[in-house]
């Protein structure tokens, strides 16, 4: 396993993070057990999960994730062994708040909530899922984002973020997180954080997790820039784009269990229409064609590219199945050639934006 240091913290973590969001949906307990206990066996240190999951998100399933880390961590006695990320998601039913924000008492009491279900003590990296103090162009946003007309709400945005960062400063005083985090933000957004950190002496954001993958590569330019030159650690999440770059959903095919299939029975689906659009589908084969011509396993080639960034920190991956994890976990290993990445260059100015 490799390792690299996280942001401006001391915290050393591997390239490659266990992501746990099927964990308590399309996976079960016994399933989340043996898969973290396999990552440790492979030197993978760092975890992630929300209180948000599992996924495909409702009611019934937030904090099941957790739940079942908790009861690893009291099974295993394994806590020191692993660096641990969970965020606070705005989501109404996990405080019941008609229009959930994030703030001081949301941040309060999704610790205490988090801390709880995972039976530790502390949290070694806490996250903000998403910005709530503006529109954000992550998820399905995308399409429909726009960016505002002026700076007439610049204040209130501000004031919002220094509440936010005041709050979490008070749990890393009280010993409950250790470091910070953003997810799902922007080159603004990051840089506001840094300087109201400095300007206000307060703890400052070591991390953005933020969506990377063959098929959604905005992130190379402004957001990268703002991660190196700020010494903030860039996380990626959906390093496989929710599995589509692995080939599954092409020709319309919904595999039965997977997490679109999920996402339709929970009446989901307009999240994911864009991913499944011919554009990503014709990239994706083209893609596919590429990690052949080199004799490599498509979602082992898709990984790698993500994990030899050097701007990029730790690769988040999710798996369903033993097979799929031990693979993904291999692909840190995983060298592409100078012709391989060219040949994924010529795809990528092809289809430059896959959905």
């Amino acid at each position: 396993m490799k390792y690299a240091k996280l942001g401006s913290s001391d915290l050393q973590v591997s390239r490659i993070c266990l992501g746990t969001m099927t964990w308590g949906a399309q996976n079960t307990q016994d399933e989340g057990f043996q898969q973290m206990d396999y990552a440790r066996e492979q030197g993978v240190n760092f975890f992630d999960t929300a209180e948000l999951y599992a996924v495909p998100p409702t009611a019934d399933t937030y904090g099941k994730t957790e739940t079942i880390i908790g009861n690893w961590f009291e099974s295993r006695g394994k806590r020191e062994d692993v660096i641990l990320a969970t965020k606070v998601s705005p989501v109404p039913w996990a405080r019941g708040e008609d229009n959930p924000v994030i703030n001081k008492a949301s941040i309060k009491a999704a610790v205490e909530g988090s801390l709880k279900r995972l039976k530790t003590d502390y949290i070694d990296l806490y996250q903000l899922h998403w910005p709530t103090n503006r529109p954000n162009y992550h998820f399905a946003n995308w399409w429909n984002f726009e960016a505002p007309e002026n700076a007439s709400g610049r204040e209130a945005i501000i004031e919002s973020q220094l509440e936010i960062l005041e709050a979490l400063k008070e749990q890393i005083d009280a010993g409950k997180i250790r470091e910070i985090g953003m997810s799902n933000d922007s080159a603004w957004g990051i840089t506001q954080y840094v300087e109201l950190a400095k300007k206000h002496n307060l703890p400052r954001m070591v991390s953005t997790q933020n969506e990377y993958n063959l098929l959604r590569r905005r992130d190379e330019h402004d957001v990268a820039e703002a991660c190196a030159l700020e010494e903030v650690g860039y996380l990626v999440y959906s390093p496989l784009d929710m599995g589509v770059l692995s080939g599954k959903y092409l020709d319309g095919k919904f595999p039965e269990g997977s997490r679109f299939s999920k996402a339709v029975l929970n009446g989901q689906e307009e999240r994911f229409n864009t991913r499944m659009g011919l554009h990503a589908m014709d990239a994706t084969r083209a893609y596919m064609e590429v990690a052949k011509k080199h004799g490599l396993d498509m979602c082992q080639m898709a990984l790698a590219f993500t994990i030899r960034k050097n701007w990029l920190t730790s690769t988040i991956i999710g798996a369903t199945t033993m097979e799929q994890l031990k693979s993904n976990i291999a692909a840190v290993d995983v060298v592409l050639t100078d012709e391989c990445l060219k040949d994924i260059h010529t795809v990528y100015q092809k289809y430059p934006v896959g959905f």
